[in-house]
């Protein structure tokens, strides 16, 4: 929690009509990661249908590349902000009060079509050299000598 707080995710709130509960989950290194179980709040949200894209889209548009380069955006949905009008929604308790997000959970029924959109969106000017799977990013490059140029764009 003191993590979360210090990052900035999380913040205490007071006076909420949305509340949610923490929940353990065990990780396969054997640790537990606290979620929150906003199931009551997936189900009073409308659906994004914003496309994630399919495999054979992303697999032909690497076809003729020579090169790869694949990269994990760690923590990446907590880059994505909460409008405040809605972060009372993302409440939950916890033994030291009632805390909201300010920042993307997991859990949240719309949280993978909101980070393509905003990933799709970042990235539209390198889609000649780079795909984007939700937080997964293959950079891509028809002639290996491109490639280091390629990398360099997508990192900036």
């Amino acid at each position: 929690m003191q993590k979360l707080r210090n990052a900035g995710f999380i913040y205490p709130i007071a006076y909420t009509t949305w509340v949610s509960n923490p929940v353990p989950v065990n990780k396969k290194q054997g640790t537990i990661r606290v979620c929150t179980d906003f199931r009551d709040l997936n189900r009073a949200c409308p659906k994004d249908n914003f496309p994630t894209p399919f495999i054979y889209q992303i697999l032909d548009a690497c076809a003729r590349s020579e090169i790869f380069s694949f990269m994990d955006g760690f923590s990446c949905y907590n880059q994505i902000q909460i409008k405040l009008m809605d972060q009372h929604k993302t409440a939950f308790i916890c033994p030291w009060g009632i805390f909201a997000y300010r920042k993307m959970p997991f859990g949240l029924k719309n949280a993978g079509a909101t980070f393509q959109r905003a990933m799709s969106y970042a990235f539209h000017d390198l889609k000649k050299i780079m795909e984007v799977f939700l937080d997964d990013l293959a950079g891509h490059s028809r002639k290996r000598v491109d490639h280091p140029k390629h990398l360099r764009m997508i990192l900036e």
